[in-house]
């Protein structure tokens, strides 16, 4: 079993409260340098890609270096995944590590919550990251993401100041009517720069009247690890409905080959929903091929 990557929350603190999160019922957590090795060295046969979030922003974390220079001493790339707002807190040679493969910033974030900071102020953060990137370090990918693309185009005032930023940085011109007419997924800004495009969706929960088979790539492409160690079947599991072992407790090789974990593998290779989380999840429907 070998999974693309693996979700870690070494942090779910993200200092925020974006209106497309669900509210949070777990208390809050970080998980330790000790622990963080610990799964570590359970995740070595299993994948060599991490990435740092489930909930939670890892750049809350003053010792994040730290954490990436241990993912690195055990031969592992990260993907960081950033609200944005603590980019012009964070250094360079952090957001840039050695270890870290791509950085993720979700522009949507800034317009969904109340903030005392300034979308000026916000995008200073987003672009001088750019411009490290660009200038410093050309190994690491951007993606930025602008994932606000519903049917009703809500967010089509906050798209047009945000692409008049990124006209003015790269010098390229991002037309909103074609990227809402053509469905683009993904523009190329700058060498490793993307700005990548999707929908809201909706988080999965046992209160959802949403209710449906399908396959999923949970245990397949990925797994994810809560900040107390708890190993849920996929990253928007964050409440740990489907908790599947603590990986502080029992080996990570044995929770993968539990029955449950192993029902929910089944269930999926027959497009078959077994658990209830899973069956009130509409994420999933967008693996359904299209005919």
């Amino acid at each position: 079993m070998h999974f693309h990557r693996v979700h870690i929350e070494v942090t779910n603190i993200c200092g925020l409260a974006c209106s497309f999160c669900p509210p949070k019922s777990q208390p809050p957590k970080t998980m330790s340098l000790s622990s963080f090795e610990q799964v570590l060295q359970e995740l070595r046969p299993f994948t060599k890609s991490l990435a740092f979030h489930l909930m939670g922003d890892p750049l809350t974390l003053s010792n994040l270096e730290s954490y990436l220079q241990l993912a690195h001493q055990y031969g592992f790339e990260v993907e960081l995944t950033t609200s944005g707002y603590y980019l012009s807190k964070t250094s360079p040679e952090v957001l840039f590590h050695r270890a870290v493969r791509q950085l993720n910033i979700s522009l949507n974030s800034y317009n969904k919550n109340s903030s005392n900071l300034s979308f000026d102020a916000y995008m200073q953060g987003v672009l001088l990251a750019c411009g490290n990137k660009l200038q410093n370090y050309p190994k690491p990918f951007i993606n930025l993401r602008v994932w606000n693309l519903d049917a009703e185009l809500s967010e089509s005032a906050f798209n047009e100041l945000l692409f008049e930023k990124l006209e003015n940085f790269f010098g390229m011109r991002v037309d909103a009517t074609t990227l809402y007419a053509n469905k683009i997924k993904s523009l190329r800004l700058a060498p490793k720069i993307l700005l990548h495009f999707d929908s809201y969706f909706e988080w999965p929960s046992l209160r959802s009247s949403h209710e449906s088979h399908s396959t999923c790539h949970g245990l397949k492409s990925h797994i994810g690890i809560l900040a107390d160690g708890t190993v849920v079947p996929c990253c928007l599991d964050a409440e740990a409905v489907m908790n599947l072992g603590n990986v502080h407790q029992e080996p990570l090789k044995d929770i993968l080959h539990s029955s449950r974990a192993k029902a929910i593998v089944d269930g999926f290779a027959h497009a078959k929903a077994v658990e209830e989380l899973c069956r009130k999840c509409s994420y999933k429907d967008r693996f359904i091929p299209t005919l």
